[in-house]
């Protein structure tokens, strides 16, 4: 079996395992398995559509989602947690509608400020960098939750890390792990793990 093949398998299993009640929910730009009981994300996978987009996400904010119970602004106040989008919204600002789209509670995570502010973002980054150079660049993103941080105040679950595995022209893989704490300051590549 391929290394593409073990990586995949190893992240459809983690997530299966994870989203047995939960649902899972195919929109236009990204798929996401949305566990209510947590009220967050627990997989996420896109592909990279804009990377030299210039829609202006001013003025946008997080909505919820008809049928489906979410984390919402409470979760994310007077605390360190940022709403971190899973699909970034500068790989989806081809226009306002596509980037609006990316502005959902499905695609937000308790993200520590330290993490989404510093490497998340600079991978985002050269995630986007990837897609200029490449026909299709693949991104899964599995969140983990154990009791190691727990619940908000207000019932939201706190993820205690994430799992993103780029695949670039469905060959290369790359794969990264970052614990949701404060990692500011700490090259994105450091957390690379293969």
């Amino acid at each position: 079996m391929n290394n593409l093949m073990v990586i995949l398998v190893y992240v459809l299993f983690t997530f299966t395992l994870q989203a047995q009640e939960d649902k899972t929910i195919q929109t236009d730009i990204f798929k996401v398995v949305y566990s209510e009981e947590y009220q967050q994300p627990i997989y996420v996978e896109y592909n990279i559509q804009c990377p030299n987009g210039t829609a202006s996400r001013k003025g946008m904010n997080f909505h919820g989602v008809d049928n489906v119970s979410t984390s919402d602004n409470d979760d994310y106040k007077n605390n360190v947690w940022d709403k971190g989008h899973m699909a970034p919204a500068a790989s989806f600002n081809c226009d306002e509608v596509t980037l609006r789209k990316t502005f959902s509670y499905l695609n937000c995570a308790l993200q520590h400020q330290g993490l989404n502010r510093g490497p998340w973002k600079e991978l985002e980054r050269y995630e986007r960098r990837l897609a200029k150079e490449n026909t299709l660049v693949t991104v899964y993103i599995t969140i983990h939750f154990n009791d190691e941080i727990g619940l908000l105040p207000t019932g939201a679950r706190i993820p205690t890390g994430f799992t993103k595995v780029i695949i670039i022209n469905n060959e290369t893989i790359i794969q990264f792990y970052f614990p949701n704490k404060d990692v500011a300051g700490i090259y994105w590549e450091e957390f690379k793990t293969n």
